[in-house]
Protein backbone atom coordinates (compact mmCIF):
# COMPACT_ATOMS: atom_id res chain seq x y z
CA UNK A 1 0.00 0.00 0.00
CA UNK A 2 1.05 3.16 -1.00
CA UNK A 3 1.45 6.45 1.58
CA UNK A 4 -0.50 8.09 -1.31
CA UNK A 5 -1.36 6.87 -4.54
CA UNK A 6 1.55 7.06 -7.21
CA UNK A 7 3.92 7.99 -4.86
CA UNK A 8 6.81 5.57 -4.88
CA UNK A 9 9.23 4.45 -1.97
CA UNK A 10 11.97 6.24 -3.65
CA UNK A 11 10.22 9.38 -3.60
CA UNK A 12 11.20 12.44 -1.51
CA UNK A 13 8.91 14.31 0.82
CA UNK A 14 9.10 18.15 1.77
CA UNK A 15 7.97 19.75 4.64
CA UNK A 16 7.07 23.07 5.42
CA UNK A 17 6.32 24.68 8.73
CA UNK A 18 4.36 27.95 9.21
CA UNK A 19 3.87 29.82 12.01
CA UNK A 20 1.15 32.28 11.69
CA UNK A 21 2.52 36.11 12.25
CA UNK A 22 -0.20 38.01 14.23
CA UNK A 23 -3.17 39.90 12.26
CA UNK A 24 -2.75 37.21 9.80
CA UNK A 25 -5.79 34.60 9.96
CA UNK A 26 -6.32 30.61 9.07
CA UNK A 27 -8.20 31.75 6.32
CA UNK A 28 -5.63 33.76 4.85
CA UNK A 29 -3.23 30.81 4.91
CA UNK A 30 -5.79 28.69 3.42
CA UNK A 31 -6.39 30.92 0.51
CA UNK A 32 -2.87 31.86 -0.43
CA UNK A 33 -1.74 27.87 0.38
CA UNK A 34 -4.80 26.72 -2.38
CA UNK A 35 -3.55 29.08 -4.97
CA UNK A 36 0.14 27.58 -4.62
CA UNK A 37 -1.11 23.99 -4.28
CA UNK A 38 -3.54 24.58 -7.49
CA UNK A 39 -0.38 26.18 -9.24
CA UNK A 40 2.00 22.86 -8.57
CA UNK A 41 -0.74 20.71 -9.01
CA UNK A 42 -1.42 22.41 -12.62
CA UNK A 43 2.08 22.94 -13.39
CA UNK A 44 3.87 20.43 -12.07
CA UNK A 45 1.88 17.00 -12.02
CA UNK A 46 3.52 15.47 -14.94
CA UNK A 47 7.27 17.29 -14.20
CA UNK A 48 7.18 15.31 -10.44
CA UNK A 49 4.24 16.24 -8.40
CA UNK A 50 2.78 13.23 -7.12
CA UNK A 51 0.20 14.72 -4.30
CA UNK A 52 0.44 16.58 -0.65
CA UNK A 53 -1.76 17.56 2.61
CA UNK A 54 -1.71 20.92 4.67
CA UNK A 55 -2.55 20.18 8.33
CA UNK A 56 -3.66 22.71 10.81
CA UNK A 57 -1.93 22.79 14.62
CA UNK A 58 -5.41 21.21 16.35
CA UNK A 59 -3.87 22.01 20.02
CA UNK A 60 -3.94 19.45 20.90
CA UNK A 61 -0.99 17.69 23.18
CA UNK A 62 -0.50 13.81 23.64
CA UNK A 63 0.68 13.81 27.18
CA UNK A 64 1.05 9.77 26.18
CA UNK A 65 2.85 10.85 23.03
CA UNK A 66 5.23 13.38 24.82
CA UNK A 67 8.07 12.98 26.82
CA UNK A 68 8.69 17.07 27.58
CA UNK A 69 6.41 18.16 29.91
CA UNK A 70 2.44 17.53 30.69
CA UNK A 71 1.14 20.67 28.21
CA UNK A 72 -2.26 20.88 28.36
CA UNK A 73 -2.83 22.85 24.87
CA UNK A 74 0.11 23.90 21.85
CA UNK A 75 1.11 27.61 22.18
CA UNK A 76 0.86 27.39 18.75
CA UNK A 77 -3.37 26.14 18.17
CA UNK A 78 -4.31 27.47 14.71
CA UNK A 79 -0.92 29.41 14.14
CA UNK A 80 0.85 26.44 12.82
CA UNK A 81 0.68 24.37 9.82
CA UNK A 82 2.31 21.87 7.76
CA UNK A 83 2.54 21.67 4.11
CA UNK A 84 4.12 18.32 2.87
CA UNK A 85 4.27 17.69 -0.53
CA UNK A 86 5.50 14.20 -2.17
CA UNK A 87 7.51 14.37 -5.50
CA UNK A 88 9.53 11.98 -7.14
CA UNK A 89 12.70 13.06 -6.54
CA UNK A 90 14.39 16.53 -5.07
CA UNK A 91 15.49 17.71 -8.55
CA UNK A 92 12.20 17.67 -9.71
CA UNK A 93 11.09 19.66 -6.68
CA UNK A 94 13.92 21.65 -6.74
CA UNK A 95 12.85 22.85 -10.33
CA UNK A 96 9.25 23.34 -9.79
CA UNK A 97 9.92 26.30 -7.13
CA UNK A 98 12.23 27.98 -9.67
CA UNK A 99 9.51 28.15 -11.81
CA UNK A 100 8.02 31.59 -12.82
CA UNK A 101 4.50 30.91 -11.82
CA UNK A 102 5.64 29.29 -8.70
CA UNK A 103 7.33 32.40 -7.29
CA UNK A 104 4.58 34.94 -6.70
CA UNK A 105 2.39 32.78 -5.07
CA UNK A 106 5.02 31.39 -2.79
CA UNK A 107 6.21 34.87 -1.59
CA UNK A 108 2.17 35.55 -0.62
CA UNK A 109 2.49 32.44 1.59
CA UNK A 110 5.77 33.84 3.09
CA UNK A 111 4.32 37.10 3.91
CA UNK A 112 2.19 34.99 6.45
CA UNK A 113 5.02 33.41 7.94
CA UNK A 114 6.27 34.97 11.47
CA UNK A 115 9.35 31.74 11.62
CA UNK A 116 10.44 32.57 7.47
CA UNK A 117 10.66 29.45 5.59
CA UNK A 118 12.85 26.26 6.19
CA UNK A 119 11.48 23.29 3.57
CA UNK A 120 13.24 19.90 4.79
CA UNK A 121 13.13 17.13 2.28
CA UNK A 122 12.80 13.22 3.48
CA UNK A 123 12.85 10.14 2.12
CA UNK A 124 10.04 7.29 3.58
CA UNK A 125 11.75 4.38 5.98
CA UNK A 126 7.99 3.06 6.35
CA UNK A 127 4.72 3.57 5.83
CA UNK A 128 1.40 1.34 6.36
CA UNK A 129 -2.28 1.11 7.54
CA UNK A 130 -4.39 0.12 10.59
CA UNK A 131 -5.48 -4.09 10.11
CA UNK A 132 -8.67 -4.83 9.88
CA UNK A 133 -10.76 -6.09 13.29
CA UNK A 134 -10.05 -9.30 11.74
CA UNK A 135 -6.16 -8.64 11.32
CA UNK A 136 -5.99 -7.45 14.39
CA UNK A 137 -7.02 -10.08 16.34
CA UNK A 138 -5.31 -12.90 14.17
CA UNK A 139 -2.18 -10.91 15.22
CA UNK A 140 -2.84 -10.54 18.68
CA UNK A 141 -3.34 -14.10 18.98
CA UNK A 142 -0.28 -15.18 16.82
CA UNK A 143 2.05 -12.54 19.52
CA UNK A 144 0.22 -14.34 22.27
CA UNK A 145 1.16 -18.35 20.53
CA UNK A 146 4.65 -17.31 19.73
CA UNK A 147 5.59 -14.77 22.96
CA UNK A 148 4.54 -18.07 25.25
CA UNK A 149 7.13 -19.98 22.96
CA UNK A 150 10.18 -17.62 23.06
Amino acid sequence: MALINGFENDGVITVNRVVLRPGYAVDDLEERVAELCENVKTYHSDTGFVGGFVALNSGHVSNEGSTVGQAVESPLKGREALIVTFWRSFAEHERSHRSATFQPLFRRVLELCENGNEEIAYNLLWSGQAYSAEEAAAARAAKARYLKAA
